[in-house]
């Protein structure tokens, strides 16, 4: 039997979480039955779950993917950035952080087993926010008459509702601006 490639697992690894992402997003968790998996990814089953556990382990590892790549946008360019990427990513849903991050809050609200194991995500998420938050305001650029911790706050406030309007396919054609508002709601004046 040939031997598999670091580089080949890897690939096909990567191949799963783009296909289950596409899915997820498109379908929901409960939609994405792993016969849907199987024909998103162009992989049995077995291949599948020999990478992963089992479905939760396959949407969790989609998600964790997404926080850290949302986590790496906002700490060199802020969480608006993110929520710019959302926008202009809603029209190639499949392969947006939108759905599946509206899946991540759904299932958080529904799903206290995994709520928990998603808590450590956000709480990454929202560490990178406050630390680029607190860097800009010793540089200063961000306002510091509140503490990051509050600035964070609202952006992930904002960042959920822009989520779920997305979600909605509601008319986006002025969030742009909505979002400057946002970002220099945030900035020293």
């Amino acid at each position: 039997m040939p031997r598999v490639s670091t580089d080949q697992l890897a690939a096909r690894r990567q191949q799963i979480l783009d296909g289950a992402r596409r899915c997820f997003t498109r379908l929901g968790y409960e939609g994405a039955t792993v016969r849907r998996l199987e024909e998103a990814t162009g992989l049995s089953r077995g291949a599948i779950f020999h990478h992963f556990r089992d479905k939760d382990g396959l949407f969790l590892a989609v998600a964790e993917q997404d926080a850290a790549r949302m986590a790496d946008v906002v700490a060199e360019q802020g969480l608006v950035q993110v929520m710019r990427e959302l926008l202009h990513s809603a029209d190639d849903r499949a392969d947006s952080w939108g759905g599946t991050y509206l899946e991540v809050l759904r299932r958080s609200r529904t799903d206290p087993a995994f709520r928990e194991r998603w808590a450590e995500q956000a709480a990454g998420l929202t560490r990178a926010t406050r630390a680029r938050l607190e860097r800009q305001a010793r540089a200063g650029v961000v306002r510091d008459d509140l503490p990051a911790a509050v600035l964070a706050r609202y952006l992930e406030l904002v960042l959920e509702g822009l989520v779920s309007h997305l979600a909605q396919d509601a008319d986006g054609h002025d969030l742009d601006a909505v979002l400057d508002v946002v970002e220099s709601a945030v900035r020293k004046r």
